[in-house]
């Protein structure tokens, strides 16, 4: 079978629409019936081609998710396509970055999720046709495209602010039947136990560091080798452990003080414990404040039995709850092991879409165990003892307290200021962000196949 001829795509903006084919031996490489026809470009926007491929997969996507589309989709998706690529052409001017290890990261939670929701990796496999790797492989570059997007649409509003008086001026004009409706939103404080971890285990993963160190310095294997045989970190493992350029501030204080301190890459660090288990490092390069290093990271397995101490040190705890011998707030500040709660008298804090925290969560919000708990529970009562993953991924044990409840409801402007001035702030910056779409047409190159020239285009200045 011959291969299709590969184009840069920078020539396309100086080439005529055309089909790009392959050809099957015995089939007539001038066959005018198109029956060889692969893919073909409908777009251009600068020198990059939508590729009708493209329009095709993101119809399926929507169909199989249930989205429809403002218009006739055979419109409205290649125009979503070139505004996509308006907002990276913008990103590569701008050197918007991502990060490998962001996106290692965002690729591995999706991919969790999509596992959970299909019921397990082969029925995940068999529904999309192709492989755990594969799919992998495919959501990492749309990940990567999506979260430039994001930060640069970002980039292009973060100075727009909006006043109270704009927010009173904007819903007494807004009829009653386009007031938000507030999700029903709770205040939970939280009491965690963290389950003791055998010190023979411990010995057993540090056994497994040290044998790993030998390996490498043995010339045996690769530190990337072992990295992708066996480290627990699913967002740096497959890419041999490495984490990409990074800052002290956003690794864990006992990792990066080791990681920063390297100077050899030949040498491999010695076993460093962090809040997520215990690591071996390897420097990779120094660039002024950020470092580049892989690592593998080993977690200490959790006992049931120590799971059941830690349960019925809690069951106790409520029982002492519920006699008064003390309050909860008192509970959460001297027993709980949440460093992130305990100062706050155990209130769980929620960081939103838009960075703020606040201490009310929409119950989508909330770790799943923790919402399951809540659901059920009368505003002041307390759950019984129940066993979650924390955020660093480690088993603990908890209570929780329902702290208060606002059931769902339409927005006040005395209630909920902060929703309204939400709806304001994003619909001035959805107008922003129109109006820099409007202008970057007009100064990059477009070409529209003909048949999309009837088109009722959101944004106009696509035809020229």
């Amino acid at each position: 079978m011959k291969k299709p001829k590969l184009i840069a795509l920078g020539m396309f903006a100086l080439l005529p629409f055309a089909a790009l084919t392959a050809h099957v031996d015995g089939v007539d490489d001038d066959d005018p019936t198109g029956n060889n026809i692969i893919d073909e470009v409908i777009w251009v926007v600068g020198d990059e081609p939508i590729l009708k491929s493209e329009v095709e997969g993101m119809r399926l996507q929507a169909e199989m998710e249930g989205l429809r589309w403002n218009g006739d989709p055979d419109c409205a998706i290649p125009e979503r396509i070139a505004i996509e690529k308006l907002f990276l052409h913008q990103a590569a001017i701008d050197s918007i970055e991502v990060t490998e290890s962001e996106v290692s990261t965002n690729v591995e939670q999706r991919l969790e999720y999509f596992i959970t929701q299909a019921g397990s990796r082969e029925k995940l496999e068999e529904y999309r046709g192709q492989s755990i790797s594969q799919i992998r492989n495919q959501m990492r570059e749309e990940l990567r495209k999506q979260m430039m997007i994001q930060r640069m649409r970002e980039k292009l509003v973060e100075d727009i602010t909006v006043s109270p008086a704009e927010v009173r001026r904007y819903f007494s004009n807004l009829p009653a039947d386009s007031v938000p409706y507030v999700p029903t939103a709770v205040e939970v404080q939280i009491i965690t136990k963290a389950p003791r971890v055998e010190q023979e285990e411990i010995d057993r993963i540090k056994d497994e560091l040290r044998e790993y160190t030998d390996r490498v310095n043995k010339g045996e294997t690769t530190f990337q080798t072992l990295a992708r045989m066996y480290s627990e970190d699913p967002g740096s493992a497959r890419y041999g452990g490495e984490l990409g350029f990074v800052g002290r501030g956003t690794l864990d204080p006992a990792f990066a003080a080791v990681a920063f301190n390297l100077t050899d890459p030949s040498k491999i660090s010695k076993i460093v414990e962090s809040e997520y288990g215990f690591h071996i490092i390897q420097l990779i390069e120094k660039r002024g404040d950020k470092v580049n290093i892989r690592h593998i990271l080993r977690k200490p397995v959790v006992s049931q039995e120590s799971i059941d101490r830690a349960l019925e040190r809690l069951d106790s705890i409520s029982d002492d709850l519920r006699a008064e011998k003390f309050s909860f707030d008192e509970a959460a500040s001297f027993l709980s092991d949440d460093k992130d709660t305990r100062n706050n008298h155990g209130l769980m804090a929620n960081t939103t879409e838009d960075m703020r925290r606040t201490s009310k969560f929409r119950m989508q919000d909330l770790p799943p165990e923790v919402a399951r708990m809540v659901d059920t529970m009368q505003v002041g009562g307390i759950s019984r003892p129940f066993q979650m993953i924390n955020d660093q991924g480690k088993t603990v044990c908890a209570i929780v307290k329902l702290k208060s409840r606002i059931d769902g409801h339409k927005a006040t402007i005395t209630e909920d200021f902060q929703v309204m001035k939400d709806v304001v702030l994003n619909k001035r910056k959805d107008e922003c962000l129109s109006q820099w779409i409007d202008k970057k047409i007009k100064t990059i190159y477009v070409r529209v196949n003909d048949r999309y020239r009837s088109c009722k285009f959101e944004h106009q200045g696509w035809i020229k």
